[in-house]
């Protein structure tokens, strides 16, 4: 999916658990089949996940990141209702692999590019408890960090420009020009609150219909409370998409900052994966197509 991609395989994944955890050795390894686009992912015995991240980077960072993302999910854990994917280890460098990884607690539940909860008001229920959770938790001093989402639409008018161009021929590019013309002008009136920050379908676990638990916190922080708000245009269908607004109480800035973080992402999804990855550039289009009927845009 990425130029640089850095590739792990069974035998080295392995390799890496038998002689760095010992007592994991005699546990099967499988590789699972994901539309996710940072790690490679293998499920260890049936109660462990490993993950590898796929993007090349200094050793130090990637653990600290790792050591960060690990103890968001600690953070959290008493926080949320819902399951989250519990930090269980941190591995390092070896047997080819450059980079350290990461084991968490195996969660049940198909991702919510397998069992499509769109339509069910009972899931937009539980995105609206899970977001209002999120909100909850303290910031302590925390403010947004980066040039990332969260922080101020006009920040990424050079990204977007880049999006435009590259989906020529793919999405009817003067229409997305517009519609990111009209979305960069919304003013921020919230202070930061924390965010999961990347409520797409891959990091969603349904089952029956209902939220069954969360994966991936790396971008857990403080942020725009309308960053969120991207899951209702990624996931939701009209009727529990209005659900997710009420429970939450949004302003009407709120609502339509959402609408444009979700617009920004999507773009990106769209050109960027058509060939590596259709899952994931679908999910865009879709994500566009439900902005668009809205008329949001």
């Amino acid at each position: 999916m990425h130029t640089d991609q850095l590739d792990v395989d069974e035998d080295v994944v392995r390799r890496l658990v038998g002689e760095q955890f010992p007592a994991w050795r005699p546990l099967g390894i499988r590789r699972l089949g994901s539309v996710g686009t940072d790690h490679t992912i293998f499920r260890v015995g049936t109660g462990l996940a490993a993950r590898f991240p796929r993007h090349p980077g200094d050793p130090d960072e990637v653990r600290a990141a790792l050591e960060a993302e690990a103890a968001a999910v600690r953070e959290l854990a008493g926080a949320t209702t819902f399951p989250v994917s519990e930090p269980i280890a941190i591995g390092h460098p070896g047997a080819g692999y450059p980079l350290p990884w990461s084991v968490q607690a195996w969660l049940t539940g198909h991702d919510a590019t397998v069992e499509d909860p769109a339509g069910s008001s009972s899931f937009a229920e539980d995105l609206a408890t899970l977001i209002s959770e999120l909100r909850a938790v303290d910031t302590r001093g925390r403010t947004f960090q980066g040039g990332g989402r969260g922080g101020h639409l006009p920040d990424h008018d050079r990204w977007m420009e880049t999006c435009v161009a590259k989906s020529e021929g793919l999405l009817d590019a003067d229409a997305a020009r517009t519609t990111w013309a009209r979305l960069r002008t919304l003013p921020r009136e919230d202070p930061d609150a924390m965010c999961h920050g990347d409520l797409i379908p891959p990091n969603l676990l349904v089952r029956d219909g209902r939220l069954a638990g969360v994966l991936d916190f790396g971008g857990f922080g403080a942020a725009d409370p309308a960053l969120d708000l991207v899951v209702a245009w990624h996931v939701l269908d009209d009727g529990p998409r209005e659900l997710l607004r009420r429970a939450l109480g949004c302003g009407e800035v709120q609502w339509l900052r959402g609408a444009a973080w979700a617009f920004q992402q999507a773009m990106g999804l769209v050109w960027y994966y058509v060939e590596t990855n259709p899952t994931m550039s679908a999910i865009g289009r879709r994500t566009l197509a439900r902005i668009a009927s809205s008329g949001v845009g």
